[in-house]
């Protein structure tokens, strides 16, 4: 069967969005909702691409937002329940922020005492965030209960501490990370702030919950959910970013050109630095379809990007038949994180967006000219 992301109406480069398999994530996220009674909200940190909204708000309860953008984004296309969460407020921040949201959770005791009679005299659901110091996450750079960590109230900082007003308690230690890594974080919550839970009218449990992947006990979820619920009576929300959007698309580039040096180098028309960050920051090896590790099928090349960085390079992987100028490379798994980090570094052509129809069109959402590079400017 021919691949549908060798069509040719898909321009290179370009991040392309299957419908159909961001629908499939969306119903099985509807029936964790179904069983759990929990709630999901989009988490627009990993997966901001509106253009898909009409489809995701006929399955998920809202948006979760990281900055004032995010929330007016969430609001003004997605139309549902915005919720939000910063490590740290400026009042104009609030300002903006009250008007747009339905929760907030606050990073500290400073910030909650400096916004309480405000967030209050807007009717606005509030929370704190806090840090169970419990670490499931493998890369430290995305760890928040790493030690040292910004992110959280630890339970030694709210003893004896006045929480009138506060609803929520939000807590989020996951990334990519399966339902036993969960149990096992809800232990380590419930034994340090299961008094304060009983407290509470909702309880947020972040992202990081990989329920679309192959081979997740998404059972076992329900099931952890539907205890929490009961046990606490509360109302628990969960906000993944890369589960919404996961195997949802590639981004697709094209060989600029091959050159010699130790070895067979490719140059594509994309930008590991412009346009997949975490390959360079994590760092983490993308799958490209019909590619293997190197010398496992007869022609290895290394990979590079078309900026100036001299480390922008993806890669080794080894091809069936020889590279040539003109071949699409596809980049797998591209729609979570990946497309909300790209820049304009070097003036690199960005790629353009577009979506799969789930009747198998083709359609081209948006395509980056010079004056988006000038205006990001000045």
């Amino acid at each position: 069967m021919t691949n549908p992301f060798l069509n040719s109406d898909i321009p290179s480069p370009c991040y392309v969005c299957d419908e159909a398999a961001l629908e499939q994530n969306l119903k099985l996220m509807q029936r964790v909702q179904q069983e759990s009674e929990a709630h999901i909200i989009l988490a627009l940190k990993g997966f901001s691409m509106w253009s898909t909204f009409p489809l995701v708000r006929e399955y998920l309860k809202g948006c979760t937002a990281s900055s004032v953008w995010e929330a007016r984004l969430a609001a003004e296309e997605f139309g549902r329940e915005v919720h939000a969460y910063a490590p740290a407020y400026k009042q104009a921040d609030i300002d903006a922020l009250l008007p747009l949201v339905h929760h907030i959770s606050f990073n500290s005791m400073s910030q909650w005492h400096t916004y309480r009679e405000q967030v209050l005299a807007a009717g606005v659901s509030a929370g704190l965030r806090i840090n169970p110091e419990h670490q499931e996450a493998e890369t430290e750079l995305y760890d928040p209960s790493a030690p040292g960590s910004r992110l959280g109230i630890r339970l030694r900082d709210l003893e004896g501490a006045d929480l009138t007003g506060i609803e929520g308690l939000h807590v989020h230690n996951l990334c990519e990370c399966d339902s036993l890594a969960l149990e096992r974080t809800l232990e380590a919550v419930e034994e340090k702030f299961g008094d304060i839970l009983h407290q509470m009218k909702w309880l947020n449990l972040g992202g990081g919950h990989l329920m679309t992947r192959q081979g997740y006990d998404v059972d076992h979820l329900i099931s952890q959910l539907k205890r929490l619920k009961k046990t606490y009576n509360l109302q628990v929300i969960l906000e993944p970013g890369s589960a919404v959007a996961w195997q949802t698309g590639p981004l697709i580039a094209e060989v600029v050109d091959i050159i010699e040096n130790d070895g067979q180098i490719a140059l594509l028309d994309i930008s590991a630095t412009a346009h997949m960050p975490d390959v360079l920051e994590m760092p983490y090896r993308p799958t490209i379809t019909n590619a293997r590790e190197p010398g496992v099928l007869p022609h290895t090349y290394k990979l590079g990007g078309n900026s100036c960085l001299a480390g922008d390079v993806i890669g080794l992987y080894s091809f069936e038949h020889p590279l040539q100028r003109g071949d699409r490379i596809i980049f797998e798994d591209m729609m979570h994180y990946t497309m909300v980090k790209t820049s304009f570094f070097n003036g690199v052509e960005h790629p353009g967006i577009g979506i799969l129809r789930r009747d198998g069109r083709f359609e081209l959402i948006r395509k980056f000219t010079y004056e988006d590079f000038r205006d990001r400017l000045s």
